[in-house]
């Protein structure tokens, strides 16, 4: 199951989730927090879905089908991270949340409020959080990369996987964050575009390997290589941003 906004354009939101998913092999229903109006170059408006008819949505697919696993996106609205809370609170599945706090455009997507709820509602629900060096350090009100990930381990989530594409560095460090381990450095080719939509492939496809049985440390593995493949062999369709090849193997 995802859950996350809607991109006209297809290169991040519920489209990018399908595509990874359904490249990993697994089937996605989705259940959508907000339309967008946006493309490659803006985020010009948002218009989140009204609760109880987002509620209805996931009730309706939970009592119909057997999901093997969930990933969280942009939500959108307060009223809506309260809505995921109680549906989902009492399914044992692994659920992966990327919490998506703005556009690459720059756009935001949330306020003090909503950090705030994400933290308290969604982090305790979650086998990974996949947030941007940027959202890890907006979350935790800390600028230091190892104290923000071990914060936002307080609030209950098991893993924590903060990526470095924002980051001044000659290569894409990724840190992934256990409690009980310690961290791990992974380093990726930095390559040469600006992308909109490679956090909805990461975290999509991390969560189509953990429905698949994969355990957390092979699924962040196996989702990362993806991912990179994906940016390397990158499409530009719009004037701006390029957006991933989720389907460069076929």
């Amino acid at each position: 199951m995802v859950i996350a906004g809607h991109d006209p354009s297809g290169g991040a939101g519920i489209q990018a989730d399908i595509e990874s998913i359904a490249n990993a092999g697994c089937h996605a229903v989705t259940v959508i927090t907000a339309l967008t109006a946006q493309n490659t170059k803006q985020v010009a408006d948002v218009i989140p879905q009204e609760p109880e008819s987002f509620r209805k949505q996931i009730k309706l697919i939970l009592e119909d089908m057997e999901i093997a696993a969930c990933k969280i996106g942009m939500i959108a609205s307060i009223e809506l991270i309260d809505v995921i809370q109680s549906e989902l609170s009492n399914i044992d599945i692994p659920l992966v949340l990327d919490p998506v706090l703005a556009a690459t455009s720059g756009r935001s997507f949330t306020d003090k409020n909503m950090c705030e709820k994400i933290l308290s509602s969604l982090f305790p629900l979650a086998s990974i959080v996949t947030p941007n060096s940027e959202e890890a350090r907006a979350l935790s009100q800390s600028t230091d990369l190892n104290t923000a990930a071990n914060k936002l381990l307080t609030y209950g989530t098991k893993a924590v996987l903060i990526t470095g594409a924002d980051e001044n560095t000659n290569e894409v460090i990724n840190s992934f964050y256990t409690k009980d381990n310690a961290p791990i450095d992974y380093k990726w080719q930095r390559i040469a575009n600006t992308f909109h939509g490679s956090g909805c492939t990461l975290s999509s496809r991390i969560a189509a390997l953990l429905a698949l049985g994969n355990d957390l440390k092979t699924a962040i593995e196996d989702a990362q290589a993806y991912t990179w493949n994906t940016l390397k062999h990158g499409l530009t369709l719009g004037q701006a941003q390029a957006q991933p090849d989720r389907f460069y193997d076929k």
